[in-house]
């Protein structure tokens, strides 16, 4: 019997794949940034999924070290929904002015706080639709505090990810929904948990936006970036 329409106009169920790189080159390039650093922290202080997401909120425009002078003191007085909405809106003000955009970020922990004890039970959900659903939450965030708070195989793309993705080829795209997207596919299910660690630390400290360092970058030959420098010598 011959094949049906729906047999032959249906389209392969593989995955596209998106990456510059061969299979074997992204094994390659993730397996020397896990021996580099096999256990990769984020930097922003947080003691429990709740500071973290403020952490992350306030974290939008603004450094993580900024962020973690602010936020190390003002856990101290408020580290659940409860007591930052004890706190108020003007005295977090107060405690964050040091923090670009510091009213409306504010303004936003107070709101999502109370949206925390009223839709979750105070607790931050493990959901990144109930996630982006609260103020100043986007889907950026919401992977942010997935892949730290709960282990999830979240990608983050900020704008060192973005850059790494886009220079090395591992994963192109023009925004950063696309990056995240053909990083799902590209990277290798053992390297899921930390490759969000692993790609931003390797934006923020080697391959940097004016002076990218790649005399010292590991993964140096494996990149196809056409202004790339010299790569250090073969061991």
């Amino acid at each position: 019997m011959g094949r049906t329409a729906t047999s032959r106009n249906r389209k392969p169920s593989r995955k596209k794949w998106s990456s510059r790189l061969s299979p074997q080159q992204v094994e390659e390039l993730f397996a020397r940034l896990a021996a580099a650093n096999p256990e990769p922290k984020g930097e922003l202080y947080w003691t429990n999924p709740y500071t973290l997401l403020v952490a992350v909120v306030l974290s939008a425009q603004s450094t993580d070290k900024g962020v973690n002078k602010v936020t190390r003191e003002l856990f101290k007085e408020a580290s659940t929904p409860q007591e930052m909405l004890a706190l108020g809106e003007e005295r977090l003000r107060e405690r964050i002015r040091s923090i670009g955009l510091y009213p409306t970020k504010a303004r936003n922990i107070i709101k999502l706080s109370q949206l925390l004890l009223e839709r979750h039970g105070g607790e931050v959900p493990r959901d990144r639709k109930a996630l982006e659903a609260l103020p100043g939450v986007g889907r950026k965030t919401a992977n942010v505090v997935l892949n730290i708070a709960f282990g999830e195989e979240t990608i983050a793309v900020d704008t060192h990810i973005f850059r790494v993705a886009n220079r090395t080829g591992l994963a192109p795209g023009k925004t950063p929904l696309e990056v995240e997207l053909a990083l799902e596919r590209v990277v290798p299910a053992h390297y899921r948990r930390h490759a969000h660690h692993w790609l931003i630390l390797h934006g923020r400290y080697v391959c940097t936006a004016r002076k990218p360092k790649c005399g010292e970058c590991i993964i140096c030959d494996l990149c196809l970036w056409e202004e790339k420098g010299e790569c250090p010598a073969a061991a």
